[in-house]
């Protein structure tokens, strides 16, 4: 079934096309604060490369949540889940955001839904709020945002992977709105070709980078 809409970019993968626009996953949000050349590595030059580890845990680690809550889940679409929690609290998992307007898509960890705001919850290996990932859950509150359009509060959250530790939150206020919008339009720069990928000069990042060995823009010790 498919869940996202539009058709296929023609040459850079991941990447569809709604209302003759990029729509990229808002996980890129992620990937571009860390080493936006990555991007251009991966989906417009095509080069393959092993998950790492910690790639390959938090894969399981989501199947293994959903799996959970699936057990008792109730089936409901979203309309009747934004009704039911003008009156009470629930949540939801793996909830599929999409935004046309500002060409980003994804899949959200976790949200809670209460009469007087929604939380949005991204899981991580660590327990440090990188910018990288303070990015990435701005990205699932603009587009969880644009979807509802409502007043309720929007709080972003990151949490510590298998646990219950909510390690970092904020509110998505003007300002976090206004900041990750600009990240996003430097995405669609990026893939429209109008600006340069640009490599991280921190090396060791690159030393840890599932591309190094294809990289021609690494940097160095």
């Amino acid at each position: 079934m498919r869940i996202f809409k539009g058709t296929p970019h023609p040459t850079i993968s991941k990447v569809n096309v709604i209302e003759n626009q990029n729509n990229f996953p808002i996980s890129w949000l992620n990937t571009q604060a860390y080493c936006e050349y990555c991007i251009f590595l991966e989906n417009v030059k095509g080069i393959a490369a092993k998950p790492t580890k910690a790639m390959m845990e938090g894969t399981k680690g989501h199947a293994d949540l959903e799996k959970e809550f699936q057990k008792d889940a109730e089936p409901a679409s979203f309309e009747e889940m934004l009704e039911t929690s003008l009156t009470a609290e629930i949540f939801s998992r793996e909830l599929p955001v999409e935004s046309a307007r500002y060409g980003i898509r994804g899949f959200i960890d976790e949200v809670w839904m209460t009469p007087d705001e929604f939380m949005i919850i991204d899981d991580k290996p660590g327990n440090r709020a990188y910018p990288s990932s303070i990015n990435q859950v701005f990205g699932y509150c603009l587009a969880f945002k644009d979807r509802v359009q409502e007043d309720r509060r929007i709080v972003a959250s990151l949490r510590e992977r298998g646990t219950d530790n909510i390690f970092w939150s904020a509110y998505f206020d003007e300002q976090a709105e206004k900041a990750v919008i600009e990240i996003i339009q430097r995405v669609h720069n990026l893939l429209d070709g109008s600006i340069d990928y640009i490599p991280t000069k921190n090396p060791k990042k690159c030393q840890n980078c599932r591309f190094r060995s294809s990289c021609d823009r690494k940097a160095e010790f």
